[in-house]
């Protein structure tokens, strides 16, 4: 495969993921607002530094409030990172790899930039914020669904499959880590009512909360959801998942170019670096600390993705 076209199927599906992540954010978001009595603007400075976009914002705004952090988020289009620019940025490199894609992939990729366009032509009314959003991340499952359902299992597939992984693993370790040291006003919080309802807002942000209640009785702790998040194999947006299914995927790949390359071991190291210990080792280690670690080293594994696979040759 071109290495163009590996690049372009790994991107459609990395922008596909971060506008369905980007959409929880928001959601999530909108319902720690409703949660407190006086809503604050703390609540959306969070969302905009989990989505890596507070110094855009402030580049723009003067002040923040929440329609405008709601407006730039979802639809704003010199923000690079909004659900409007990445659905839009999915769809062109869907159309640069037309021929690789099955008939059903490309009109489910299609109908999900139109209807997105449509939802974001105007400002969203925060009446009708979680009813887009609903419809948004639909559209987003649909283009996955007929991945899945109708794309052989060769090497396009994988390169879908590393775009979608790759963004989920750095997208759940940012959640965790902004929750951890942005999103409490104070150490005064912790333990609180307001601590657990953010921390299992943080489930919500992940499609994980029922998922959390049937495997773990009780309340909802801190380390309980930190635990299930970075360790546990059976949620599909853990760190671990996530780095299983990326050694797995460039595992099919060795195979079938005969080539071991650098971002293989790259990415079992990251895989055995969450399947081989326990959240006490973490927390003793530092949450922030292995969490930035994280972060970096899943950036790292992208970057050597594109240069193992010469995305831009």
């Amino acid at each position: 495969m071109l290495g163009t076209t590996a690049g372009g199927l790994y991107w459609m599906f990395r922008y596909l993921e971060r506008s369905e992540n980007t959409s929880r954010l928001l959601e999530a978001g909108l319902r720690l607002a409703l949660t407190r009595a006086v809503p604050t603007a703390e609540d959306w400075d969070s969302v905009l530094t989990t989505a890596g976009a507070r110094d855009a914002y402030f580049r723009r705004y003067d002040r923040l409030d929440a329609a405008s952090a709601i407006d730039f988020v979802l639809r704003d289009e010199t923000n690079p990172s909004s659900v409007s620019s990445v659905v839009g940025a999915a769809r062109n490199s869907a159309r640069s790899v037309r021929t690789a894609l099955t008939r059903e992939v490309w009109e489910a990729m299609n109908q999900c930039y139109l209807v997105t366009s449509e939802l974001l032509d105007e400002p969203v009314a925060p009446a009708e914020l979680p009813k887009v959003l609903n419809r948004i991340r639909q559209e987003s499952t649909l283009v996955g669904g007929s991945l899945h359902a109708t794309m052989m299992r060769n090497e396009t597939f994988a390169f879908s499959r590393l775009g979608t992984y790759v963004e989920r693993a750095d997208n759940t370790a940012r959640i965790l880590d902004v929750k951890y040291y942005v999103l409490l006003p104070s150490a005064s919080y912790v333990g609180s009512v307001l601590d657990n309802v953010q921390w299992q807002n943080i489930l919500r942000s992940v499609s994980a909360e029922r998922a959390y209640r049937w495997t773990h009785q009780g309340e909802a702790s801190p380390a309980g959801i930190a635990e299930f998040l970075i360790l546990d194999r059976r949620i599909p947006r853990s760190l671990a998942f996530c780095f299983q299914e990326i050694s797995r995927n460039l595992g099919f790949l060795a195979s079938d170019y005969g080539a071991v390359k650098p971002s293989h071991r790259l990415a079992d190291e990251l895989e055995d670096n969450c399947g081989n210990r326990s959240i006490d080792s973490i927390f003793d280690e530092g949450l922030h600390e292995f969490l930035n670690t994280t972060i970096a080293d899943t950036a790292a594994l992208g970057t050597q993705i594109e240069t193992d696979y010469r995305f831009n040759a």
